[in-house]
């Protein structure tokens, strides 16, 4: 490097200084007294502040290659790859594209798109399950504050979300934020200085929603949250103002987040698969929070339809098919199928003798709210004799909830979270108790707590009915057990992976205990692994649980591929499984079909490799319960999805329908006598006739608003250009493959083909700083060899062959430091800064420059403002014939000498000659040349820029880029013609 001898005062944004004995590249938000700066190809990690006044800064310019650093024929690609996967600061329109570890499908930067149109970001995101839309808002997210529009952030979330959605803002957009938790805001208020508080309105927040709710908390957050902030499962937020299920937990979010969205120049975006649950006033006000005239408009209107357009996203599946196209992975279809079993005779006799109990216990009962209560008790007695053993033996022995209550609307209430599954709750990762059947009898005193507080009879009676359901255990007699551990074994033989899903905690308990047992018999040849993940573990210690199960062990050997993972609901939200799992099966009916799509949504997103997951549901032929559950919910709703092709909610109705139904089963036996006075109004409850057509209309309804609510105002294809620019700019997949493959071989990595695609290298015998970048990016027990695969995701522990993989980073950033660096020793450096090449690729002498051009970038703010941007973009420049009379090729000419490949050696010395001649002509004639071309890739850029804002319609005026200092000369390589022989003279 050569450096001034007088410092200047002010340095713009993309300048090179020198200070503290080395170069840096001056970054945005420096100012006259403090420079930000970052090492010249460094990291964020980095950067530094420096203060001019007290340390030597002078202006810097990049050093030019030493002539006799020479390579092979392969040094060029690898430098220039190597270049531009390590690109941080892009200069294209998308500012955060260059520095995220995510590669965005097009239908992705829909969002993105439609939150570049908004002063303020409000959105609501309602892609379907495993589409990406926590992609979609992290990239929202990163862009804000990439190009200063915001300066924190804030996620808003379940507590049992709260680390994955940490190690997605970490790992895929380089957003390091903390947890705000119970288990850590003791340990946050100790770290905070006196006299501020945990939150910073510059901070990064992922915060539990209900924690923070909380009055001792709330207002601190409210005075200090960040500028933008992200709600996950938005729709747990708001109830319907009649709603009867969890009503004051959702009252109090929608209140926290009313106050959020009260702040005008609040970012606010909302996350939700399920937006609309069926009922339009929870909808209506989840759109209230984004813009107050959604609350009350008209969506039949164009004008509602407009209005809604800016601010709601919502894609189906079927949308997105044809982004997919590339080989990425994503299910190409989802195999469903009911499996059925007959009772064994044991279990039906006693499901008969708690119908009878059911039936006679409800109509002794005295008045109106012991009715009720023993309504529920009853009621949770059948679901859980339905769904095992284990689980009508706790109930048997517990007390019911229902007791506590003090009117039948609070039994109603009461019941229903802890018995059925309603559309307007958000209890599924938590509520996987088994419920109580136990109430005092009408002899007995309210304060009845157990089995001592019954009559002599009704206590012996339920004793002996848990007694005889204790002797159902196992799969002999449980018949739904035996047809499951067959189901598993067919699914384990064809190669899947399956999740099994049970409603309750013993149930999952009782289910993995025995698939162990059965499924790992002595002199098995294929023995599996099997674990159970219940609301019983802390959300860590759940994904603890499944790392065990699905992770290399401390040896690095790697995960057993036949695996079982049994769970209650606690895992059908949010928790992501694709890597590790590829078939659902329905062990317990769910009361709610939106469960199922949650459940089956864990494995069939993008990033699951099978190309079809399976999903099946267990069911029993002859047990009356699932026979209703089946008729009157899960089979209406999968008729209607595959007619549709969408998901359609239950309605309102289908609560009170299914009371009916069972009010049928338990009071009139199977034959209604309809003489008999029921429990209900029979005006006021809907039949299972009436729901289903109140669900062919609600279907109906939807299908005509998918394009009401499809997001058609913005095009994927207007940005179609700009984001393909992007892509080339920053190294194509095959670039990025063959730069991998063939670094990782120079650096004694060994890579070997895969049957399966990409490759796989070995790690300990590489150089240590880049073993050691490879193991922070996979972690200490990740396998070995390392496994490269060609798709854009990959399992955890293993790489994906694109430039925004840790480790293809990692090896990118090392060979470029080597290449910049001659003390490394030669067998660490597969990048050289200059060559020399004999090849049949060229009939005159050419060279090629790569160069760097870093530009100082000016965007228009969403405040009138300019923001200054550091943008960087590498180019390959050739031009044959001498230095002093250049003739230059197109772009294309000179890109695919990259491609050249040698026929022969040239002399080191006749090499390094011709390589200093031509260092020598970059000061005068050619550097003349790559201002030149340094001016017309600005102009491109900022071109770039104005086609994007005006598609997003954003501002235009002050709009500019800028050069930044001369191009920086990276490497010289001349390519000459083949020598070719005559006479055994030298031609």
């Amino acid at each position: 490097m050569t450096t001034a001898a007088t410092p200047a005062p002010k340095y713009a944004v993309g300048s090179l200084v020198h200070a503290r004995g080395r170069e840096w590249v001056v970054l945005p938000d420096s100012t006259e007294d403090l420079l930000v700066l970052r090492p010249l190809g460094g990291a964020d990690v980095d950067i530094a502040g420096v203060l001019p006044d007290l340390e030597t800064v002078v202006p810097a310019t990049f050093a030019p290659p030493t002539p006799g650093d020479l390579g092979d024929q392969h040094t060029a690609g690898l430098l220039r790859t190597a270049l531009r996967i390590g690109f941080r600061a892009g200069a294209g329109p998308f500012r955060s594209l260059a520095s995220i570890a995510v590669d965005p499908r097009p239908y992705q930067l829909v969002p993105l798109m439609m939150a570049l149109r908004q002063d303020t970001v409000r959105l609501l995101i309602a892609d379907d399950v495993g589409i990406g839309k926590t992609v979609e808002a992290g990239l929202i997210a990163a862009e804000l504050l990439a190009q200063g529009d915001a300066r924190g952030l804030v996620v808003l979330c379940s507590p049992a979300l709260a680390e994955q959605w940490r190690a997605e803002l970490r790992g895929k957009f380089g957003i390091d934020a903390r947890l705000v938790l119970p288990a850590t805001i003791g340990r946050l208020e100790r770290e905070t200085p006196y006299g501020q508080t945990v939150f910073r309105p510059d901070g990064a927040y992922v915060v539990s929603t209900d924690f923070i709710k909380s009055p001792r908390h709330r207002e601190d957050f409210l005075n200090n949250c960040p500028d933008l902030v992200i709600v996950d499962e938005a729709h747990t937020c708001v109830a319907d103002s009649t709603a009867q299920v969890s009503a004051r937990a959702s009252q109090q979010r929608y209140g926290l987040l009313r106050a959020l969205a009260d702040v005008p120049d609040r970012h606010l975006l909302l996350v939700t698969a399920t937006p609309h649950s069926g009922k339009e006033e929870p909808f209506r006000r989840l759109l209230g929070l984004l813009d107050a005239r959604l609350a009350t408009v008209g969506f039949e209107s164009r004008a509602g339809r407009e209005l809604l357009a800016q601010f709601f996203v919502q894609r189906r599946r079927a949308d997105i098919r044809e982004d997919f196209q590339d080989g990425a992975h994503f299910p190409s279809s989802r195999d469903t199928a009911e499996v059925s079993y007959t009772l064994h005779r044991d279990y039906r006799a006693l499901l008969a003798e708690v119908l009878a109990y059911a039936r006679e216990t409800v109509r002794s009962a005295d008045g109106a709210l012991q009715q009720r209560q023993r309504w529920w008790s009853t009621l949770a007695l059948l679901r859980t004799l339905s769904s095992s053993p284990a689980a009508a033996v706790r109930s048997l022995n517990t007390r019911a909830g229902v007791q506590e209550a003090d009117t039948p609307d609070e039994v109603d209430r009461t019941g229903q979270v802890t018995v059925s599954d309603p559309a307007d709750t958000d209890n599924a990762q938590s509520a996987d108790e088994v419920p109580g059947s136990l109430l005092p009898t009408a002899t007995t005193t309210t304060e009845a707590t157990g089995p001592d507080d019954l009559d002599a009879e009704e206590k012996a009676r339920l004793v002996a009915m848990a007694e005889a359901a204790g002797k159902l255990a196992g799969p002999t007699r449980d018949t739904k057990l035996k047809k499951l551990v067959a189901t598993v074994t067919d699914l384990l033989d064809s190669g899947y992976r399956p999740i099994v899903f049970c409603r309750y905690i013993a149930t999952s308990d009782y289910v993995a205990d025995h698939l162990k047992k059965v499924l790992n018999k002595r002199g098995t040849d294929h023995p599996v692994a099997v674990a159970s993940v219940t609301g019983e573990l802390s959300p860590d210690m759940r994904l603890n649980r499944i790392a065990e199960l699905t992770s290399a062990d401390e040896n690095g050997e790697p995960a057993p591929e036949r695996r079982v993972l049994v769970a209650t609901d606690c895992l059908s939200e949010g928790v992501n499984l694709q890597e590790s799992f590829d078939a659902v099966i329905h062990y317990d009916l769910a009361w709610n079909p939106t469960r199922h799509e949650q459940r089956e949504g864990r494995v069939d997103r993008f990033g699951q490799r099978t190309d079809t997951v399976k999903a099946l549901t267990l069911y029993g032929a002859d047990n009356p319960v699932d026979d209703i559950v089946l008729k009157v919910l899960l089979r209406k709703h999968e008729r209607i999805r595959r007619a549709t092709g969408i998901s359609v909610p239950v309605p309102q109705q289908a609560e009170s329908a299914m009371q009916a139904v069972f009010e049928e089963l338990i009071l009139r036996g199977e034959t209604p006598s309809f003489e008999q006075e029921g429990l209900f109004e029979r005006e006021q409850l809907p039949t299972a006739q009436q729901l289903e057509l109140a669900w062919e209309s609600s279907a109906e309804r939807e299908k005509a608003s998918r394009s009401l609510y499809a997001q058609n105002r913005i095009k994927k294809e207007d940005v179609a250009t700009e984001v393909a620019e992007i892509r080339a700019a920053l190294g194509t997949g095959e670039e990025v493959r063959e730069f991998t493959r063939r670094a990782l071989g120079a650096l004694r990595g060994v890579p070997a083909d895969r049957k399966q695609g990409g490759f796989t290298a070995h790690t300990d015998a590489l150089p240590q700083g880049l073993r050691d970048a490879v193991t922070a990016a996979l972690g200490p027990r990740h396998p070995r060899p390392v496994v490269f695969h060609d798709a854009p995701s990959a399992p955890r522990g293993e790489a994906a062959l694109t430039r925004t993989d840790p480790v293809v980073a990692a090896i990118a950033r090392f060979v470029l430091d080597t290449a910049l660096d001659e003390k490394f020793p030669a067998w660490q450096r597969p990048a050289r800064r200059c060559g020399v090449i004999r090849t049949n690729a060229v009939r005159r002498p050419t060279t090629m420059l790569l160069v760097r051009h870093r530009f100082q970038l000016s965007l228009p703010t969403r405040d009138g403002k300019i923001r200054p941007q550091l943008a960087e973009d590498a180019r390959v420049v050739a031009y044959q014939g001498r230095p002093d009379a250049p003739h230059w090729l197109p772009d294309e000419e000179a890109l695919a000498l990259l491609e050249a490949r040698a026929t022969g050696n040239s002399d080191p010395g006749f090499a390094t000659d011709h390589i200093a001649s031509i260092l020598a002509a970059l000061k005068t004639g050619l550097m003349d040349e790559l201002r030149l071309r340094s001016q017309a890739a600005a102009k491109e850029l900022e071109a770039s820029h104005h086609r994007v804002r005006t598609a997003a319609r954003a501002r235009l005026a002050g709009l500019k880029a800028v050069p930044q200092g001369d191009p920086d000369v990276l490497g010289v390589f001349l390519y000459r013609p083949a020598a070719t022989i005559q006479l055994g003279a030298d031609a």
